[in-house]
């Protein structure tokens, strides 16, 4: 697995005919987070902010997972996503 086709699944994604359910977007956003940013930071947000909570906990779940790990499980979901 490398940074270029982790690259290449964050525009391949783009052109998806449907789109995904709301969790396998959260997978993919957090999976996107982890593997670009490492660790999540800063505070959960609270309130009535439900889309960014669900966000969050999504990428705390991945909490301590390697960079390139999590590149690899996004491929290969953006991979599996484009073959359905």
């Amino acid at each position: 697995m490398t940074a270029a086709s982790f690259a290449q699944a964050q525009q391949d994604i783009k052109s998806l005919d449907e789109r995904p359910s709301n969790s396998t977007l959260l997978k993919l956003y957090a999976l996107y987070k982890q593997g670009s940013a490492g660790d999540v930071s800063g505070e959960r947000p609270g309130g009535f902010d439900f889309a960014s909570a669900a966000k969050y906990d999504a990428w705390a779940a991945l909490r301590g997972r390697a960079t390139e790990q999590a590149q690899a499980e996004y491929v290969a979901l953006v991979k599996k996503l484009l073959s359905e």
